[in-house]
């Protein structure tokens, strides 16, 4: 057998061998728009894992067919332990699914919304409710100091 086909065979084991996606140990707590986001993302892997399976034989594209169902399982689990909650009336205080503005001691202003571990994105203002920032901002109100990144910070709005 040449070398050629050995590190084929090789990958293709690889392929099927994909780590599952780590599940985190924390409550799944979800926003509607999270819970919807899930949904969507499991639809999607069905319709991966079903594109996998009719593509020809499984043995050809082993790779999608086990990113397909590792995706399917990580987004089973993360659907059947999904807890939703819905908005509250503002209280006045730093809640989960709720935004939060604050200032830096250098003068930064930034705005984040409290939201679940599969929808969060820093980037585009959204943090998981397991965040170090939303665990120091969660229950507080307006005026509240709080260290935030090892720095002293004002919540200046919640919403």
């Amino acid at each position: 057998m040449s070398v050629a086909f050995t590190r084929e065979e090789d990958l293709e084991a690889t392929a099927a061998d994909l780590a599952d996606r780590p599940i985190s140990p924390h409550p799944n707590l979800v926003t509607p728009q999270g819970l919807a986001m899930i949904e969507a993302e499991l639809a999607s892997a069905r319709a991966a894992y079903t594109a996998a399976q009719v593509k020809g034989s499984i043995e050809s594209d082993r790779t999608a067919m086990a990113r397909a169902t590792r995706d399917l399982r990580y987004w089973s689990a993360r659907r059947a332990s999904a807890q939703l909650v819905e908005p509250t009336e503002d209280e006045g205080a730093v809640r989960f699914g709720g935004s939060v503005s604050i200032e830096r001691e250098d003068g930064r202003a930034q705005t984040w919304r409290i939201v679940g571990e599969d929808e969060a994105d820093p980037a585009a203002g959204s943090v998981s409710h397991v965040s170090p920032l939303a665990r120091a901002v969660v229950g507080k109100r307006v005026g509240a100091e709080v260290i935030v990144a090892g720095q002293s910070a004002e919540i200046v709005a919640v919403g």
